[in-house]
């Protein structure tokens, strides 16, 4: 019978003898889920239970009090009875209360966790709450949950715990990917996560097998050259060159310059490897030439560039405006950027001659652009235009400037040059002839020298900038940040930051804002005080500063701090600069959460400030840049019908910028997209800025020859991609100062796959994709519209005449009829079997009904081949597979693009081979064989 009331018990709660009392607990404690109401009236007496010291069963009063809690809704009080009843808490119990509460005691301890690492002067967690913790993850280990186990510990900032699950489980390496994932997208705590990957390094390196492709990505992730250098010298000791050859690549594609110089230097200084001829090929691939080589050799053999649609563009564009000039001179150089074919310049020398002053500095450095990788050549494409010829100070300053994206990111071979012309130049900055070709030499050797650490370059640069000029000052203050991006340097940003508050410049101010933004990129809260005091500070373009330095310290986390602070200063600034910034800083610090960019900014998206909805497109177009997502383009295109044309511009860019390597198949609304940018420039109705918009947004779409991506994370490592986010921080900078357009080319990814040998040799090979060939091809070239032919005059025809006519005409049917011997019908073949062996070896072609058409991947058994360094869309490479026996990769392929490292089974078979851009450039006489003189040779 069940019992309808706890009066009973209740009462013997107050008697003295303690049996009676502990039987009373004990009843309620069973009936307490359904009374506990009436057990509620009596909450206070089981609290003095379980207060008196003296009363041997305390901790079961502590564990009714904890359900009557619990019951009542307040989970805070019922935590702290739990924890207090011992081990009368059975964590093992499967119930409801007991799953809620220790839930709860995992939220509170991971808090307080989190708490005492950041600040240990301040109380631990409660030993009975740390029981709990670590009682609960040791079940989860003992029933295999070790990824649960390990995430939990990460979060708490429990290293010891991570780590001793690690070095006990049998599939180890599954589990260090598994902790890198989440300590570079959840952790949102620097020092812990400098802390785990260095754990993680540690153990990865001490491993009987060390997985060395997962070191490298470690390694990149904690920037540390000593690291990067043990891995290259173990890989020579045990003489796996075709793995460090593939590590040398990975470092070089994700990698800051300074950790390529210091990791390359630390080697070189090791005198059994700088002198060992098999390593040599390593520490070549460490200096990134081969890498531009391969990329440039790419984009040149595959350049797929419709010319018409520049035609068309030049024609409907004045080149007589220079907006309009500039607007096709970048259209020209995003299209062929890095392809080296600048036949297009050279086909319109007179359309070029029409540049004037600043629109001719820019024309110059889009050949940077176009040739941007050409190391081997850079120089003398260039040399015609550099200072020490006759020509216009713009034109020198535009080649400089060109010279450094040429080197972009790999400027050993060209800083000195740069460096040089900004020592010889400086002691005359003031004269606006000298500030342009400063100009464009401090853009240079910012550029080339991005992320290098070089101090005395950075000493050049602040000379520069100390001359108070406002052309120089300008690209000198942004080259410092550029130069030192990342660093953190806390005297260089004190000294920006002063020089900012001393300056009447307004455009030294704005390029020093950026510097010290790109100073404190990936700083997370390390830059907070550098956050705070920007955007406290009255200068509304030091504010401008401060929402770019939220951008880039906390670029890819998510952070919710700084979305918040963001949100607020899009809303509440006094300046529509510093707003329009704050909206587009969100971009950046979504770029990894991509995918709810669109919902948060929809509604700034129908904001009354014209600023904040420009704010909002680039925000989109920088956080989706390459994804090709619906949503986003469906925030813009009411946009791109703005009635204000800037609105209008920064609209048509992002479309772009997001639909890039998208062709009808994969995004049905490219085509309309696309006659849209057409339609733009040919109106006559649409504003100046709105058919800039279009021009850029043409170039960008078709950009590199139609063979390259806007990619913002590493695909080999998990890492955000650098370069391609600082290009985009620059490329933002365009609405203050136009040559700064270029830096995009920063962001541009060849989207292919190059199988390289042992040799550094590309082998002509193929590769297998599993799907339709046209489903990711090239989008269709624009054919030129066709003169309409006259329409003819149609002659009326009377009625009789007509029935007339019809009748002559059945009755000659019915005599050709009649005239006619008819043949009996043969039977259809019937089709051929379907060999299914060899359709699973891909040697026979599967029947069109057999692939399918669904979203379920549209892969297909029966592949096509593409051949080795062709192009591969990103949405692609999943469908990619390698089947070819003689050349394997050395790393299992992952649905990953770039230079993929082959194993050659048959090295002494021949082979054919891609020449490159640079052996092809290489005039010099091959090195003869060995050979030895015969005895009548001799004579």
């Amino acid at each position: 019978m069940a019992l309808t009331s706890a009066a009973p018990y209740l009462a013997l709660l107050s008697e003295a003898d303690e049996s009676l009392k502990t039987y009373a607990l004990t009843s309620l404690n069973e009936v307490v889920d359904q009374l506990w109401a009436e057990v509620a009236n009596e909450i206070t007496a089981i609290e003095e239970l379980y207060e008196s010291e003296s009363y041997a069963h305390r901790h079961l009063a502590a564990l009714l009090a904890s359900k009557v809690y619990y019951n009542l809704g307040d989970f805070d009080a019922a935590v702290k009875y739990a924890l207090a009843a011992g081990n009368q808490f059975d964590i093992d119990e499967q119930s409801q209360y007991v799953e809620t509460i220790i839930s709860k005691c995992i939220n509170r301890y991971i808090a307080q966790s989190q708490k005492f690492v950041q600040a240990p002067s301040g109380p631990a967690p409660s030993p009975e709450l740390t029981f709990v913790f670590e009682r609960m993850l040791q079940k989860c280990v003992q029933t295999g949950e070790l990824k649960l186990a390990v995430g939990i510990a990460l979060e708490s900032y429990r290293l010891d715990i991570v780590a001793d699950i690690l070095a006990k489980a049998d599939d180890a390496m599954d589990l260090v990917s598994y902790v890198l994932v989440i300590a570079t997208t959840v952790l949102d705590n620097a020092a812990v996560r400098t802390q785990t990957l260095r754990a993680l390094v540690a153990l990865v390196l001490g491993m009987a097998a060390p997985d060395y492709f997962v070191a490298t990505k470690l390694i990149i992730q904690l920037n540390d050259a000593a690291l990067a250098a043990q891995l290259f010298t173990d890989l020579h000791t045990k003489a796996d060159h075709l793995t460090a050859l593939q590590s040398a690549f990975d470092l070089v594609s994700s990698a800051s310059q300074e950790l390529l110089y210091k990791t390359l230097a630390a080697l070189q200084a090791n005198e059994p490897l700088a002198t060992d001829r098999d390593f040599a090929r390593v520490l070549r691939v460490l200096t990134g030439v081969p890498t531009c080589d391969l990329d440039v050799t790419f984009l040149a053999n595959n350049n797929n560039t419709d010319v018409s649609i520049l035609n068309k563009a030049k024609a409907a564009l004045d080149g007589r405006n220079s907006i309009y000039h500039s607007a096709v001179s970048f259209q020209t150089a995003f299209m062929y950027a890095g392809t080296t074919d600048d036949s297009f310049l050279r086909a319109n020398l007179e359309w070029l001659g029409k540049a004037t002053n600043w629109s001719k500095f820019l024309a110059t450095a889009a050949l940077g652009v176009i040739h941007k990788g050409n190391l081997a050549q850079g120089r003398t494409i260039l040399q015609p235009y550099l200072p020490g010829n006759s020509g216009s100070h713009f034109t020198k300053g535009g080649s400089l400037y060109a010279l450094g994206l040429i080197y972009a990111g790999h400027g050993r071979e060209t800083i000195d040059y740069l460096k040089k012309h900004l020592i010889e130049d400086g002691n005359s900055a003031g004269n606006d002839e000298v500030d342009v070709i400063l100009h464009g030499a401090a853009l240079g050797v910012g550029v080339a020298g991005m992320a290098s650490g070089n101090e005395e370059l950075y000493e050049v640069l602040k000379t520069v900038l100390y001359s108070d000029s406002a052309v120089a000052g300008q690209a000198a203050g942004l080259a410092m940040g550029l130069v030192m991006l990342g660093s953190g340097n806390e005297t260089a940003i004190d000294d920006m930051f002063q020089y900012a508050q001393e300056t009447q410049h307004e455009t030294i101010i704005r390029g020093l804002a950026i510097g010290i933004a790109l100073l404190n990129y990936a700083k997370e809260d390390t830059a907070k005080t550098t956050i705070d005091k920007l955007l406290e500070h009255q200068n509304p373009i030091l504010r401008y500063g401060g929402a770019f330095t939220v951008a880039l310290a906390y670029c890819g986390t998510g952070n919710n701090a700084a979305i918040k602070r963001l949100l607020h200063v899009a809303v509440s600034d006094s300046s529509d600069d510093v707003r329009r910034a704050a909206v587009i800083a969100l971009g950046f610090v979504l770029l990894r959460d991509y995918t709810t960019v669109p919902t948060i900014v929809e509604l700034l998206s129908e904001s009354h400030n014209p600023h904040v909805r420009y704010g909002t497109a680039m925000a989109l177009g920088i956080s989706c840049a390459g994804r090709g997502l619906p949503a986003a383009i469906e925030v813009l295109e009411p946009l791109s019908k703005d009635p204000v044309d800037f609105v209008r511009q920064g609209a048509l860019v992002a479309m772009s910028m997001i639909l890039i390597q998208e062709n009808e198949k994969t995004f049905p609304k490219v085509a309309e997209i696309r006659k849209q940018f057409a339609g733009v420039i040919a109106s006559k109705s649409q504003d100046a800025l709105a058919k800039f918009g279009a021009s850029l947004a043409q170039g960008i779409i078709d950009a590199g020859g139609r063979n390259v991506t806007i990619q913002l994370e590493n695909t080999q490592t998990n890492t955000l991609n650098m370069k391609a986010i600082v290009g985009l921080t620059v490329f933002t900078q365009t609405w203050y100062w136009f040559p700064l357009t270029h830096f995009l080319s920063l962001s541009f990814t060849p989207t292919s796959i190059t199988g390289v040998r042992e040799d550094l040799r590309v082998p002509k090979f193929q590769i297998n994709c599993h799907t339709k060939a046209d489903i990711f091809g090239y989008p269709p070239k624009v054919a030129d519209a066709k003169e309409k032919a006259p329409e003819k005059i149609v002659t009326a025809v009377l009625s009789t005449s007509a029935r007339a006519n019809a009748r002559a005409k059945k009755a000659k049917a019915e005599k050709e009829k009649d005239d006619m011997d008819v043949d009996t019908p043969k039977e259809e073949a019937p089709e051929p079997p379907v060999d299914e062996a060899k359709v699973e070896e891909g040697e026979e072609e599967v029947p069109e009904e057999v692939e399918t058409e669904d979203a379920s991947t549209r892969y297909t058994k029966t592949p096509y081949k593409i051949d080795n360094m062709t192009r591969v869309v990103p949405s692609q490479l999943k469908y990619i597979s390698f089947k070819d026996e003689r050349f394997v990769p050395v790393r299992k392929f992952r649905g990953t693009g770039g230079v993929v490292i082959l194993k050659d089974n048959a090295p002494g078979e021949p082979a054919e081979f891609i020449k490159t851009i640079r052996q092809l450039s290489n005039t010099e006489a091959p090195v003869p064989e060995p050979f030895t003189l015969s005895e009548e040779d001799a004579e």
